[in-house]
């Protein structure tokens, strides 16, 4: 996995890169546990007090997960590994006790918008666009904790309406609606996150873990009651499976809503 991610440390701050830029850095299995194994070894790391994520090139931070690994899908067992999946990577991501900065130097779609959102600041350059355009691609519910985290970044209306609108959102629109903090020229944006990164590592580490804490703790008023229903009544469709197949041979999906 070490050609798919890049791990790096400047001081305190630790970059970790997702390096498929061939592939728009869509997201393999490996990879999602390599985010999660990272998490878990910044955290206990007292030499690193900031994390920051990026993507390779200047296409996408990261596109989602690889759709060719959907065809295995054929069971509720599937979909429920998914989901536990994701909770130990991007749910993981969330649960970081240090700050995270997403540089975003590409779109950010699907998981690589839930990614970023999981993220403390994100600072985007000016032709990020974002979305989770499921309803025109695959067909599937977007993973519960993750669209729980979605609205409680920009409420559930917006949330709903990037969904069911299946739109890319561009940056200055995002910097409009709070889902990032800053919006930059492409050739500024390093700098500027890097500066902010090594900052922010000089203050107090007890501060900024009990926030995000209580960050947490305030956004649980918006977890999905009986949520597995809705996932699995996508994921075991018919049209999920038409989904995936028509996006891999680059069609458009012909849904019966089955």
């Amino acid at each position: 996995m070490a050609d798919e991610t890049i791990f790096e440390q400047d001081g305190a701050v630790a970059i970790l890169t997702f390096n498929r830029p061939e592939a728009r850095n869509a997201m393999t299995w490996g990879m999602y546990e390599e985010l999660g194994a990272t998490c878990e070894r910044v955290d206990a790391d007292d030499s690193i007090r900031v994390l920051v994520l990026r993507g390779a090139g200047d296409k996408a931070f990261v596109s989602g997960t690889d759709i060719r690994q959907f065809l295995e899908f054929k069971t509720k067992e599937d979909a429920l590994g998914y989901e536990a999946r994701l909770d130990k990577s991007i749910g993981r991501l969330a649960g970081m006790k240090k700050p995270v900065i997403a540089l975003l130097n590409g779109d950010a779609v699907g998981g690589g918008l839930f990614m970023a959102i999981s993220c403390d600041v994100r600072i985007a350059a000016e032709h990020v666009r974002f979305g989770v355009p499921v309803a025109r691609t695959l067909g599937n519910f977007p993973q519960p904790a993750n669209y729980s985290r979605l609205c409680a970044a920009i409420g559930i209306v917006r949330a709903r309406n990037l969904v069911l609108t299946a739109r890319l959102m561009g940056a200055q629109e995002a910097l409009a609606t709070g889902l990032v903090d800053e919006v930059l020229p492409a050739d500024k944006i390093e700098a500027r996150v890097m500066e902010l990164a090594q900052r922010m590592a000089k203050h107090a580490p007890l501060t900024m873990s009990t926030i995000k804490e209580a960050a947490r703790r305030q956004t649980e008023s918006f977890e999905i009651r009986d949520a597995e229903e809705l996932m699995l009544a996508c994921y075991l469709s018919e049209d999920f499976q038409e989904g995936v197949r028509a996006f891999l041979e680059k069609r458009t999906a012909s849904w019966q809503g089955r």
